[in-house]
């Protein structure tokens, strides 16, 4: 009887759970993307279709699929499914579901597929008690992140499980998941005769940036209120209601912080002011700290600008100091400033070849000796010592050159800085060719 009362808890329990829960596939043939990943003769394809299942690491954005896969390894071995969160588990439920895992396997020769979601949010120690049990096979470990599991996971339990890398669902993945949810009488929506315009699923499989739980729950949303206003279609104002407004998917605490100020630097250094104003906006509805992405920009304006155009550096040092002015909102005009003039600026990275090529040349060289015609003067005794006899004042030439010795002895004269031809560098080039001819100095070009 008991039997009875669990299954019929079990059916409720399925029929009140939220949409994206109920459409989630119980066959590799019904995942929706992931083509790399389970196409045909694929790696995690034929581990899983093996029923020789291996410890694993997911690594993908939010709903990618991740626990459905990890559901799908479980069932093809006909191994015990159980699951911990790192948010909440530590390691005494570590050593329960090793133990419970052990005897399991010596009394049913069974064995436990455990998923850890959010792998990355454990601390050394909890990582560290899982060795054991994934060491001597005592568990199949299936952790989820969706965090770069090479800055996250402890690399002993690293070293111990295969990565497999998960994209976004595409919009034509969404899509295709939505038209099924919208269709099926058992699982989705399909009893209640709803329809779905194709604006309001674009939408839809637009807006939620290929989280297939975010699309899925929001269709239900979306659907109730259509039913709620009388109606048997689900149109885009429904799903705009829905949703409220788009879900930046943006932890400035992990691994999206990294990658997304690299594409706005790689923009701004890439002369695209749209591109570089997009990643700006998407930081900044994101949550990022707006005095990082001024730094950026400040070291950006040295760094690939620098002599090319010398304002972009007071460009960017004006932007931070209007943020620490007036902050946000309203500094959202003076970052926007310093990203267009920074991206339409002509490029150089002359500054940083010249600070590569100078401390190379102090490092590999001798200690340096101040020649004594370049020695300070500025005291008594100077010139019983030599010092700043046989210099030079360059204001007392014409044209304020003077070809004297300035590197130390011991240091041959070198070429340090090589201007480029864009921008004001054009004109810098001209004139140090000049210089260098009084000089003598060769090798510039």
């Amino acid at each position: 009887m008991s039997d009875l009362f669990s299954a019929r808890a079990e059916q409720m329990a399925a029929g009140a759970a939220p949409l994206a829960t109920r459409m989630r596939p119980s066959r590799l043939s019904e995942v929706v993307g992931q083509s790399a990943l389970l196409g045909e003769g694929s790696a995690f394809r034929l581990v899983v279709e093996s029923g020789q299942p291996i410890s694993m690491l997911l690594w993908g954005p939010p709903g990618s699929g991740k626990t459905t896969l990890a559901r799908l390894v479980a069932s093809h071995a006909d191994a015990h499914f159980t699951t911990l969160s790192a948010t909440s588990a530590g390691v005494k439920d570590i050593r329960e579901v090793l133990a419970e895992a052990r005897r399991r396997l010596a009394t049913e020769e069974r064995r436990t597929v455990l998923f850890l979601d959010e792998i990355h949010r454990f601390a050394k120690n909890q990582q560290d008690a899982l060795l054991p049990g994934v060491e001597d096979g005592t568990i199949i470990l299936v952790g989820a992140t969706t965090e770069n599991p090479y800055f996250e996971v402890n690399s002993p339990l690293m070293s111990r499980m295969t990565l497999f890398r998960l994209d976004p669902l595409s919009p034509d993945d969404l899509t295709s998941l939505l038209r099924a949810a919208i269709s099926d009488e058992r699982r989705g929506l399909g009893a209640l005769g709803l329809e779905l315009d194709a604006e309001a699923a674009s939408e839809l499989a637009t807006r939620t940036g290929g989280d297939a739980r975010q699309a899925l729950n929001s269709l239900e949303v979306a659907a109730v209120i259509a039913e709620a206003a009388g109606r048997t279609r689900i149109t885009e104002d429904d799903v705009a209601e829905a949703l409220q407004r788009r879900l930046v998917r943006y932890d400035k605490a992990g691994d999206s912080h990294y990658d997304v100020i690299s594409a706005f630097i790689k923009s701004l250094r890439g002369s695209d002011p749209d591109a570089a104003l997009y990643w700006l906006f998407f930081m900044l509805e994101g949550g990022e700290d707006p005095e990082f992405i001024a730094r950026r920009m400040i070291i950006l304006a040295s760094e690939d600008i620098g002599l090319a155009d010398s304002n972009a550096l007071q460009v960017a040092v004006a932007a931070s100091q209007a943020l620490a002015y007036v902050g946000l909102p309203e500094a959202t005009y003076h970052l926007a400033h310093a990203a267009l003039y920074l991206a339409t600026a002509p490029k150089s990275n002359s500054v940083a070849r010249a600070i590569g090529a100078g401390q190379a040349l102090v490092r590999d060289g001798p200690p340096p000796s101040v020649p004594l015609h370049l020695r300070s003067t500025g005291y008594r005794g100077a010139a019983e010592l030599g010092h700043g006899e046989g210099y030079e004042f360059p204001h007392d030439h014409p044209d304020g050159v003077v070809s004297q010795q300035y590197f130390p002895d011991g240091v041959e004269s070198s070429v340090l800085f090589r201007p480029g031809e864009h921008g004001a560098e054009a004109e810098i080039r001209r004139r140090l060719q000049a210089i260098d001819h009084r000089l003598g100095r060769e090798g510039r070009d």
